[in-house]
């Protein structure tokens, strides 16, 4: 009895009438450890690099995020200087500028530990989609950073900075920071739409005719996002971001139906063997 309850297969994963096994062997617990502590070893040491990289050309990296605010207040002909009000503000301001950009310049060393640390467990098939979605992940995240760096938060910021003119502006480094970064973050994890779409219709969650059906609800869905990221109520701006998502959506349909269309061709021969073999 206990055979043959361990022969039967889990929740019916990776069965068939030929188990793959994973391209890594078995591995005890302790290497399993030893493994793990040197990749992270190797990935501390990438991100102890690119925080003393990014600490060195601090002042450049925050003079081009401050960019779209100082040119915004020259246009107003105001100071166009930021502020502090305590004496470690611009260092700590740089440390976290240092710790963020490091994060993203060791990315791609860190996202390849990760990978040689995981790769080993992993069958064939689930190997071929892991890189994919790492660069597009990746790719999306970055082009939506620059998106809401170039193009969203300065006229954002142009129509705020104006609405005030009667005022004196006197904005802090550490407040600009914040806005900056969570704008240009909350931009770049919007523009993931396509890859949770796609997952989801990998895993037949939706389905292209789902999406296209749903058009009308995601236009107005992506118009609220695009309304809560922007930190302005400009019509103009919030259009600079909108637009953007909503052609975002229409990929994600697209990537749907590349989906479909290659699990009917992966089904399509299955199904014509079981006939034969019922003929």
């Amino acid at each position: 009895m206990a055979t043959t309850i361990g022969n039967l297969p889990i929740m019916g994963f990776r069965s068939g009438p030929k188990q793959e096994q994973p391209a890594g062997g078995q591995m005890a617990f302790l290497e399993h450890l030893e493994e793990l502590r040197r990749r992270l070893l190797r990935s501390a040491v990438a991100l102890l690099l690119g925080f003393g990289i990014c600490f060195y050309f601090a002042r450049s990296i925050y003079a081009v995020l401050a960019r779209p605010l100082t040119n915004a207040l020259y246009q107003l002909g105001v100071s166009n200087r930021l502020v502090y009000t305590n004496p470690v503000d611009p260092f700590n301001l740089y440390v976290k500028l240092a710790l963020l950009g490091g994060v993203f310049l060791a990315s791609p060393h860190i996202l390849w530990q990760l990978w040689l640390f995981v790769s080993p467990g992993l069958y064939r098939n689930e190997r071929r989609y892991v890189w994919p979605f790492v660069g597009l992940t990746s790719a999306l995240f970055a082009a939506g950073g620059y998106f809401a760096q170039a193009l969203a938060f300065p006229a954002a910021l142009k129509f705020l900075v104006g609405y005030g003119n009667q005022f004196t502006a006197m904005v802090t480094i550490n407040e600009y920071w914040d806005l900056a970064m969570s704008t240009i973050v909350a931009v770049g994890l919007v523009f993931e739409l396509p890859v949770v779409l796609l997952l989801l219709s990998i895993f037949g969650i939706v389905t292209p005719r789902f999406l296209w059906r749903h058009v009308r609800y995601a236009v107005l869905a992506t118009a609220v996002v695009a309304a809560a990221i922007v930190p302005t109520s400009d019509m103009a701006s919030i259009f600079i971001v909108w637009i953007p998502l909503v052609g975002l959506y229409v990929l994600s349909i697209g990537l749907s139906w590349l989906v479909q269309i290659k699990r009917r061709r992966t089904l399509k021969p299955l199904t014509i063997g079981q006939s034969d073999a019922g003929s």
